[in-house]
């Protein structure tokens, strides 16, 4: 009779045990589950960290236990102790920028924290996020890009009716490259397609202008005297911003692989885009694109401001960023390019500013974006990356990314050739390193003063909710 009870006992206590660490396992997928909703959102490698932090926190998972290791494709979890060792990893499949699940997931997580959601409720919410449908329709998104480039070229100089040219270009660019991304054609291919596809139209649309009798037979007011600057702008919706910015965050961060991997991803992706471009271009048979156009503007700070708040909020539109706070990315927006005009032109160019060039403008004025989207963030409860990023975007120099590559790609041996194309590359890598660095600068010193705070608000909910609960995973007992 005590052999038998013996041996109920021992089957109740290995059910117990088999449940505990089927439970463990469950709460490690949850952990890695929301690891690669942000990074396939594009998040940066820093805020991921920290958001699985909070996760760790939620789940009764021992920090010191907890070792995560971030890949661009994929990220894994391990748990162990001197006696135990429980490992769990996922592939990330695509990547999209999506600032709206970025949002998301931090205010899902203090939720979690603050309201004791069980651990079915948390994974219905990251279920729900992941299959969640975009806040704006193909068309919408389209347009929106458009748009952006349209503001883009407005700041290199061009006039209004060379805007509405640059957009139209852009948008049926934009529309074709997510046509070829649904029919699941190679992204980078898709990316040669369409930049060929909207540097065409760009050239066609230099004959309302230029041709006699076409120009003869449309409206003053579709008369450009700027015409050939469309072809500057009308591809710069395919400019990877965000992985530029994203690169250059990580690596600081010490998050060298997954910054690497951005980076080269990037290059292939401004590789596409330049080879569409030279080949449209060698086809239309234009020759001033590199050499002659001027990229100096002269508008009034008022286009300036009115070209920014569309780019920022056509970029923002192309990330997904919550509709709430477009007239916030506007202001943004405004703030960023305004500063960096003022401080990169002056009068050595026939501008009113401080001449103190493109590199110093623009890390001036993505640090002022900066630091009032780390302040701003709190008002309006979303990451400081949703806010400073679209701010920023407009001054992403893609013209002279491209320009360095087709300076590279049509050297005939010309003396000189080589030493015009590099000074593009370098400064155009000069300035995504500064506007990279102005972003994220002033985020790291104001969070080092606000990190503790908040790791103490973190601590005390996931206290009481552990002490009301009791179920912190304890390896020991396993």
């Amino acid at each position: 009779m005590k052999q038998e009870e013996a041996i109920v006992e021992e089957q109740e206590i290995k059910s117990e045990q088999g449940t505990d660490v089927q439970t463990l396992r469950r709460k490690l997928d949850l952990l890695v589950r929301t690891a690669c909703l942000l990074m396939a959102s594009n998040a940066d490698c820093a805020r991921i960290m920290r958001n699985l932090h909070r996760c760790e926190a939620y789940l009764g998972l021992p920090h010191e236990y907890i070792h995560i290791y971030l890949n661009f494709n994929i990220v894994m979890v391990n748990l162990s102790d001197e006696t135990h060792s429980f490992s769990k990893y996922q592939r990330i499949d695509s990547h999209c920028v999506d600032f709206t699940i970025i949002s998301k997931v931090s205010k899902v997580l203090w939720t979690a924290i603050r309201e004791d959601w069980s651990l079915d409720r948390y994974e219905a919410e990251l279920t729900a996020l992941k299959n969640a449908k975009k806040n704006y329709t193909p068309w919408m998104i389209a347009i929106a890009a458009g748009f952006a480039c349209g503001g883009f070229c407005v700041q290199f100089g061009c006039d209004w009716p060379a805007f509405f040219y640059a957009s139209f270009a852009a948008i049926l660019g934009f529309r074709l490259k997510m046509f070829l991304s649904k029919l699941h054609w190679n992204g980078y291919v898709g990316i040669a397609i369409s930049a060929f596809f909207a540097t065409l139209l760009g050239w066609l649309t230099t004959f309302l202008s230029t041709n006699p009798t076409l120009a003869s037979q449309v409206p003053d007011f579709m008369h450009s005297d700027t015409p050939f600057h469309p072809l500057m702008a009308c591809t710069l919706f395919i400019v990877p911003g965000v992985p530029l910015i994203n690169f250059v965050t990580d690596m600081v961060g010490n998050y060298v692989q997954v910054g690497i991997t951005r980076a080269l991803i990037t290059l292939m992706m401004i590789i596409a885009m330049s080879f569409g471009i030279v080949f449209a271009i060698q086809i239309c048979g234009i020759d001033n694109f590199v050499k002659d156009l001027s990229m100096t503007p002269h508008n009034t700070f008022v286009n300036y401001a009115i070209a920014a708040a569309v780019s920022a909020m056509g970029f923002a539109t192309i990330f997904n960023a919550p509709k709430r706070i477009m007239p916030v990315l506007a202001i943004m927006g405004i703030c960023a390019v305004c500063i960096r005009n003022f401080v990169n032109l002056g009068p050595s160019n026939g501008n009113v500013g401080l001449d103190q060039g493109i590199i110093i403008g623009s890390f001036v004025g993505s640090c002022v974006a900066s630091l009032i989207a780390t302040q701003s963030q709190h008002w309006h409860h979303v990451p400081h990356q949703v806010i400073a990023i679209p701010a920023v975007i407009p001054m992403i120099p893609g013209v002279m990314m491209y320009r360095a590559l087709f300076g590279f790609i049509q050297m005939d041996g010309v003396i000189g050739e080589l030493t015009v194309a590099f000074n593009w590359a370098i400064k155009a890598s000069l300035v995504i390193l500064f506007i990279a660095l102005g972003v994220a600068i002033p985020n790291i010193f104001v969070r080092r003063l606000i990190q503790p705070k908040r790791k103490m608000k973190l601590l005390k909910l996931v206290e009481e909710r552990h002490r009301r609960h009791n179920d912190m995973v304890d390896l020991k007992k396993l």
